[in-house]
Parts: structure tokens; sequence; C-alpha cells
């Protein structure tokens, strides 16, 4: 619920507000008045004070939450994999035993090349961005409450509604395009795909321009569709929060909850098939 000692317009951006690490440079005049006689790194108290930090600024929240989440799936998963049983397994086991053969028959169905690194990094892109999507879920007060309570005054707890680790992410796999498709086709091969197709060498402009915008919108596609998606669920449930009476909240945010489950679930799967089906492309050779 919203603080009664904030305007709408603060709740909201308090609530959107990362935790930005960064230097602020020498002279810049700081929330409380403050004048820096030189430059500093420091926490950033406000968007004006992040904004100002530039480029090289870090979101501790983002950070921390995405490295926390994915140690998690590695603790889960490796716990499970060293009690694995050929008898009657836990429920831990099914859960990862159905997650792995999910992953593999969705690789085996769409991956056409042969590369062991493919199934398990499809895995960990789906249950890694499951998990930091499932954040969205934990009531929008309750995290920034208790970081609140020991100092901390901004709190983003979903990681992939914070730009910089979707885009993150799409690169991370960009390169990955880039590096089989130069791997699998040379150097030579892969610049022909980007300046021969489709029309021909004697459209060589034409088609550098048409599969050139075609390269670089897939790590874009990958990043901003799932920030997006998330992004307008958590604002979602910060306008519902802003409603003062408590019951009609729990009206509303119950039926949006676990309609967003659906959301949560199908953007960790499409950005894992977007995956596949993009390192597949690099494999196939012309």
């Amino acid at each position: 619920m919203a603080s009664e000692n904030q305007t709408a317009t603060e709740y909201i951006q308090h609530h959107l507000q990362n935790l930005t690490f960064g230097r602020l440079p020498e002279g810049y005049e700081r929330y409380d008045g403050t004048v820096l006689t030189d430059s500093t790194w420091t926490l950033a108290h406000g968007a004006a004070e992040a904004k100002a930090m530039g480029f090289w600024a870090f979101h501790l929240d983002t950070l921390g939450w995405a490295v926390a989440l994915g140690c998690l799936f590695l603790f889960l998963f490796r716990r499970a994999a060293k009690k694995a049983t050929s008898g009657v397994p836990g429920a831990l086991q099914n859960f990862v035993e159905l997650m792995v053969d999910f992953v593999d028959t969705s690789v085996k169905d769409t991956f056409h090349g042969r590369n062991a690194l493919i199934a398990p990094l499809a895995l960990t892109i789906f249950v890694w961005v499951f998990l930091m999507n499932l954040m969205d879920l934990v009531p929008v007060d309750w995290i920034p409450l208790l970081a609140g309570a020991i100092g901390i005054e901004y709190m983003k707890v979903v990681p992939t509604t914070d730009p910089n680790a979707t885009i993150a992410m799409a690169l991370g796999v960009f390169f990955l395009i880039i590096y089989y498709s130069i791997k699998v086709k040379g150097v030579g091969g892969f610049v022909g795909e980007l300046t021969l197709q489709p029309f021909g060498k004697w459209m060589i402009p034409f088609n550098l321009l048409l599969e050139g915008v075609g390269l670089i919108a897939k790590p874009i596609s990958l990043a901003l569709r799932l920030f997006g998606n998330l992004y307008a669920g958590e604002l979602i449930f910060i306008l519902i929060a802003l409603i003062p009476v408590w019951w009609a909240q729990w009206f509303l945010s119950v039926p949006w909850a676990i309609f967003h489950i659906l959301v949560i679930t199908l953007q960790a799967f499409i950005f894992m098939m977007l995956t596949i089906v993009y390192l597949s492309m690099a494999h196939e050779d012309h």
C-alpha cells in the first residue's frame, strides 16, 4: 500500500527507481544542497543523480537479484542431480526432470545443428529468466519496506524490468550468433550472407541494409519484448497498490497475479525459443 507521506507520483517514481551506484562529477549539487569538491562514487538519491552518473553506473539491485536467482537455479539443479535416484523420485527431482525433458524436446524440435552447448544454454535461459520474472509476484511493498528498514532507500526486485539486464542477456545471445555464424560458415560465408542475399551480387548495398537490419533486430527484439512485458506488469501491480481500500487491492491484484503467471512463463519460453531459433539459423550453411 502506498505510504501516506507520499503522493501517488512519488510512490510510483520510488518503486521504479533502481538502487544505483556510480560516480558524481566534481561540482555536482546533490539533493541536500551539498556541492561535491571532487568526483565521488556514491549511491544515487533519485533519478536526477542516477542520470548524472552516466553510463558507468551500476544498478546494484538488478545485479544482486539476478546473481542471487542464478545461484538459486544452480543450487536447486545441482542438489537434484546429486540426490537423483532411479527409485521413487522426490518433488525436486520430478520438477528438474520435467524442466530438462521440456527443454530437451524444444531443442530437438527446433535446433537443426549439432552443438552440445545449446540444450544447457536453453535450460539456463528458461529457468533463470522465469525466476527473475517470478519476483514480479512478490507484493510490491514487501521487499522495499524491508530494505528501507535497514537503510536502503531503493530496491527493485525484478531484474527483467531493467532494460540493462534484458539488453545484456540479449547481447550475450547476439555474440553467440556472430561467433557460430563465423565458426560454421567462415568469415567469407558470413559476409556473403549479409551482402549477397536476397537479391544477388548486383544489389550488395541493398542486401547489406536488409540483412544488417535483420541481424541487429534480433537482440533488440529479445531485450525489449522481455523488458516491456515485465515492466508493464510491474507497473500495474504498483497502480493497484495505490488503491486506498485493501479489499479492492486484493480483488484486483489476485486475478492479475494469476494471469501474470502465464505472462512470466510465456516470456521466459519466448526468450528461450528465440535463442534456439537464432542459433539454429547461425548453424545453417546455405
